[in-house]
């Protein structure tokens, strides 16, 4: 882009500073005072390093407090402040500089997708506060997608119309928006020069790849699914979704001159990513279950596609084992939510998943390489006497002060030398949910022990709480004291 077609510099307002992290009170009883002071410390340290502009550390100690208490208001929010703020520096830094002394690792684009993943999760928190709109308008103010950025603000201010930050960022836009659309005035011959050289159809969300050469984004990554090479002059690129950037400007220009043809793209790339609240892609491998962490690294080309899909949609899918018998899914799966997606360089994915919620596969069928199901959800029976309930919120109530005196005391043995122990035992902590909730309690309380597929299977089908709360409460909590037992006799 030449000097006098560049978009003038503006300002990001609002993102000056970052929130602290309260000590702890007798309100706040969701994390045990040990986590909850880890976190603490972590913040502080961020803090520390935002205020003194060494964005870098401030974002990695942020993230290694979101990785001990997932989806906290504060922490996605300064991480995401520290984000928008390191791509503002890289930003505003001279060609010069770059040159003389350049830097590796994160650029603008990735630093202003991971603001605004952070953003959006703010924003589902606490859409009432407008420090979140104030937050994903900077992001999307970074990444350039200016008319989202003015819809976002115009939205902060029906909440407060007298917000200073907005309405500054809201003047800064006035300045940058207008001459960014001045480059579509004005009708395109349609022509080949459009069209995606892999789809051959209208480009959608083009990405150009350092060799010059223009494909849909969608188009691009699944041809480096077999290969990181560029589909058309063969040319070794390294490129991830998270690095790679839409062209702005091109497809601003295709989408408004060409809004029919545009429309049916997206209804066709929509139809691809967002399934529908009743049905699901499928990644087939093991039996999960509820309240479960657990890593995934995503290799195959089909789950790779699968995977970006997932994550321009609602980052959730169902995980599957196959019958043995007859080569096909069982019948039950459980949702996970991808929490972390790291894209490598060679286009696989690290992924980080939380189990969620039960379902039962209704039916299957391929697409694109890969499974999708549609669904129908599964939950327990609850007793219907009052007796019944009583006898199962008392049974929940002491199945939890159990576990939590045996994760106490295994954690404290882990502490002695065994890190990566407790590791997994915090990561099994933070999921813990309240005992209010019975039948996800059980499934939690089974995480603690190792279970062999057939059995959490067995789990996952069963619904009757009133009948099965022996099986799922009782045994597992005589199996965590048998193995607790074999712990301290080690020790």
């Amino acid at each position: 882009m030449s000097n006098e077609d560049s978009l003038p510099p503006f300002t990001l307002f609002g993102l000056d500073d970052v929130e602290n992290y309260g000590l702890v009170t007798e309100a706040d009883n969701s994390l045990p005072l040990d986590i909850h002071n880890q976190v603490f410390q972590l913040v502080e340290k961020g803090n520390q390093s935002f205020k003194e502009s060494r964005f870098e550390e401030a974002i990695s100690s942020y993230s290694k407090a979101n990785s001990i208490k997932p989806l906290d208001p504060i922490v996605l929010g300064n991480r995401s402040a520290a984000y928008i703020r390191f791509g503002q520096y890289l930003k505003q830094r001279s060609a010069s500089i770059s040159e003389y002394k350049p830097l590796n690792g994160f650029d603008m684009s990735m630093l202003g997708e991971l603001a605004l993943k952070d953003a959006d999760k703010l924003m589902s928190l606490q859409s009432s506060l407008v420090k979140s709109y104030i937050t994903k308008a900077c992001a999307l103010m970074l990444l350039e997608r200016y008319e989202v950025a003015r819809d976002t603000i115009l939205s902060g201010l029906q909440i407060d119309p007298f917000s200073g930050p907005l309405r500054s960022n809201l003047q800064e836009l006035e300045k940058v928006m207008p001459n960014s659309m001045r480059k579509t005035h004005g009708m395109a011959e349609r022509s080949d020069d459009f069209d995606c050289t892999v789809c051959l159809k209208l480009l959608y969300e083009p990405a150009t790849t350092p060799c010059g050469h223009t494909f849909c984004r969608s188009c691009l990554f699944q041809s480096m699914d077999r290969g990181n090479k560029c589909p058309l002059c063969r040319t070794v690129i390294f490129m991830t979704p998270r690095t790679c950037a839409v062209s702005v400007t091109l497809n601003n220009i295709i989408e408004k001159n060409f809004p029919e043809e545009y429309a049916e793209r997206k209804s066709e790339q929509d139809t691809l990513v967002h399934l529908g609240n009743e049905s699901m892609p499928l990644f087939v491998m093991d039996v999960i279950i509820p309240c479960q962490k657990l890593s995934l690294h995503i290799f195959e080309p089909r789950y790779r596609l699968m995977v970006r899909r997932i994550m321009e949609g609602n980052h959730r899918m169902g995980m599957v084992a196959l019958d043995s018998a007859t080569g096909s899914p069982v019948d039950v799966a459980c949702e996970v939510e991808i929490t972390e997606c790291d894209p490598l360089p060679d286009g696989r994915f690290v992924l980080e998943l939380e189990s969620h919620r039960r379902c039962r596969i209704v039916k299957a069928w391929d697409q694109d390489g890969y499974r999708v199901a549609e669904v129908e959800w599964v939950k327990d029976i609850p007793p219907q006497s009052e007796q019944g309930k009583a006898d199962l919120r008392e049974l929940t109530t002491s199945a939890a002060s159990f576990a939590r005196s045996w994760l106490d005391r295994a954690k404290e043995a882990a502490r002695q030398g065994d890190r990566r122990r407790l590791e997994i035992l915090l990561n099994v902590e933070s999921m813990i949910p309240t005992p209010q909730d019975p039948e996800r309690f059980s499934f939690w309380l089974a995480t603690l022990t190792d279970r062999r597929p057939s059995e959490r299977l067995e789990l996952l089908r069963l619904q009757d709480t009133g009948e099965v709360l022996d099986y799922r409460l009782v045994q597992i909590a005589r199996q965590i004291s048998l193995f607790h037992q074999s712990l301290s006799f080690d020790c």
